[in-house]
């Protein structure tokens, strides 16, 4: 009886493999699906990359910043992610200047927390430190940055390690995301490096209170090639930024280089009040030589308005102006009889704070449609070109023009090659445009923020006016400040510091200076 059962046993081993054979066919033609999905190699792909990235930004936001001393200043340095790189120092409360030191996807923050009693001091009592305080800057801003590079390096990789265990729970993917993570950022470093641009100091952008922008964006003067510009004038900036902090809590004067002539240019007012504060207080803060305007002061050009234009009289500074297409001859003949105004029409030319000017109105009227509307009209290109012809006739009498103002940019355009800058209005948004015989085209944008129409909209446009920085000898244009309001005379603002190409550190010197006005 026992023979049997290990008959059986021995059986059921030999068909083992068939049944094996069987199963395998079986499954290969019935295939079993599995209720976990397995995601798309590029879905892993990208959920990699939103770790990395995400881990790496938690970390330079928890421990990627290092707290460093510049020159009297203690100061904290963080790189942020962002699209368009640079620098941003904060200057609280009176605001923030930017730099446009590199492009990369990383920006560094520079936070200005307090000025050091001790050192501050030590600069009081022995101002003949200040000459050396160019190298201290850059020793210190060297070192903070060799610090916050090290610091973020073990922030990103930390970040993102941590972040790639807790999601994945898998050591080798975590610890690829922190690998990812340091590629990626010496990756932003190399690019950072590469476009670096120590130059960028000299044209800041400022945004903060107006009162402090003079103070903060510093002079504008006669550029020529140097060496070290960077530690220059970065110990420029932190220079202005130390006095902003002085113990009286005051700002410093504003004292403007003596070898500028500075011109506020303004336009199309269109009847806004706040205006003539606004152009009041830069007169005050950038010690204007003069204010042009050129044109649409009003709104409907009509006697009933002119008592707008009293506060003229009071701004400080004399008054060139032409005619817009929103201003009439009533307007017109009133500026006229103000003592520091100068009306500029039919090509007539004036010396004024060491400058001369000649100008033209607007030919067309839009209130009551006197003359033919259009931005590009016959009128406009007529008006041009006979300004053009007038400041020709002042160059053959041995007294060149120095700025032509007309009010439509049609009109201006036509005055290329006779006069080195031009000044226009009426298409509310600021631009510079070197034409093709070499005239600079300055346009200049709403100074009363499109007027009181402008309140009709959810978001008032932005107030907008320029500062015209010119050499007192060659009178040809240095630097321009662009100054932007929020708009309805709101006490926040942006300025931003522009050089011509020509006066960058290292352009040859111009070998053909103007004839001095008379």
């Amino acid at each position: 009886m026992a023979r049997v059962p290990a008959a059986a046993a021995l059986l059921r081993v030999r068909k083992v493999p068939r049944i094996l054979v069987r199963h395998y066919r079986s499954r290969r033609s019935h295939p079993v699906v599995e209720l976990v999905h397995q995601p798309h190699p590029y879905t892993r792909a990208l959920g990699l990359v939103a770790v990395v990235l995400l881990g790496a930004w938690l970390g330079l936001l928890v421990v990627g910043n290092v707290r460093a001393p510049v020159g009297p200043m203690d100061t904290t340095m963080t790189l942020r992610p962002s699209l368009t790189g640079g620098t941003k120092i904060n200057v609280s409360p009176l605001g923030a200047l930017e730099l446009r030191s590199h492009t990369a996807p990383l920006r560094l923050d520079v936070d200005v927390d307090q000025l050091d009693p001790v050192r501050s001091q030590a600069l009081v009592d022995h101002p003949e430190r200040l000459s050396g305080l160019q190298d201290e800057v850059a020793e210190d801003v060297g070192t903070g940055t060799l610090d916050l590079a090290v610091r973020s390096c073990v922030a990103v990789v930390a970040g993102a390690t941590g972040l790639g265990l807790a999601v994945y729970r898998r050591p080798r993917r975590a610890l690829a995301a922190g690998g990812l993570a340091l590629t990626l950022l010496a990756a932003c470093g190399a690019t950072a490096f590469a476009t670096w641009n120590p130059k960028s100091v000299l044209e800041p952008k400022f945004s903060g209170l107006l009162s402090s922008a003079p103070s903060v964006v510093g002079n504008a003067r006669s550029i020529v090639s140097e060496f070290d510009v960077y530690q220059k004038e970065l110990a420029r900036l932190v220079t202005n930024v130390t006095k902003l902090y002085d113990v009286t809590s005051t700002l410093p004067a504003y004292a403007p280089d003596p070898s500028t002539i500075r011109v506020l240019h303004v336009s199309d007012i269109h009847l806004n009040p706040a205006s003539w504060k606004i152009i009041a207080s830069l007169v005050k803060q950038y010690k204007i030589d003069v204010i042009v305007d050129s044109g649409d002061t009003m709104d409907h050009g009509t006697a009933a308005e002119n008592g707008f234009l009293d506060p003229v009289a009071d701004l400080g500074a004399p008054y060139v102006w032409v005619r817009g297409n929103h201003d009439g001859r009533v307007t017109q003949d009133y500026l006229e009889r103000m003592k520091n105004v100068h009306v500029l029409d039919d090509g007539r030319a004036v010396s004024v704070a060491g400058l001369r000017f000649a100008g033209i109105g607007d030919p067309q009227f839009t209130p009551d449609r006197s003359a033919e509307v259009g931005g590009s009209g016959q009128s406009e290109v007529l008006a041009g070109a006979r300004l053009a012809s007038s400041l020709r006739d002042q160059e053959a009498l041995g007294t060149p023009v120095d700025i032509a103002v007309a009010h439509n940019p049609t009109a201006a355009r036509e005055t290329d090659g006779d006069v080195p800058l031009v000044l226009a209005g009426h298409v509310h948004h600021q631009e510079m445009e070197v034409l093709k015989y070499g005239t600079r085209l300055r346009i200049e944008g709403s100074t009363g923020g499109g007027g009181l129409r402008a309140l009709e909209g959810d978001d008032p446009a932005p107030i907008e006016t320029s500062i015209l920085y010119l050499d007192r000898d060659t009178r040809r244009l240095q630097a321009w400040d662009e100054i932007k309001l929020g708009g309805l005379g709101l006490t926040t603002a942006e300025v931003s510091r522009h050089l011509p190409k020509e006066n960058q550190p290292g352009a040859p010197a111009s070998t053909t200076p103007s004839t001095p006005a008379p």
